[in-house]
């Protein structure tokens, strides 16, 4: 996939990611999406030449998502 192609598919998630919101879409549809769209950013980063600063966004939200997922993975009482 080209790079332009790749930016239009991040932006078209965010957007139908705030679409989601607006309509209060359950959080799990919500998570759902946003994995998609850090996995579409991981490999535009990876692929292609960013701005360090992109690079770090991408890094320090797929670490922010990992720790949300285990917070969201604990088991129930």
């Amino acid at each position: 996939m080209e790079s332009v192609e790749k930016e239009r598919a991040i932006f078209e998630r965010l957007e139908r990611i705030d679409g989601l919101r607006r309509e209060e879409a359950p959080a799990r549809v919500l998570l759902d999406e946003v994995r998609a769209l850090l996995s579409d950013a991981e490999d535009w980063v990876r692929d292609e030449p960013v701005p360090s600063r992109t690079a770090d966004a991408v890094e320090q939200a797929r670490v922010a998502l990992a720790a949300g997922d285990s917070v969201l993975v604990a088991p129930r009482p």
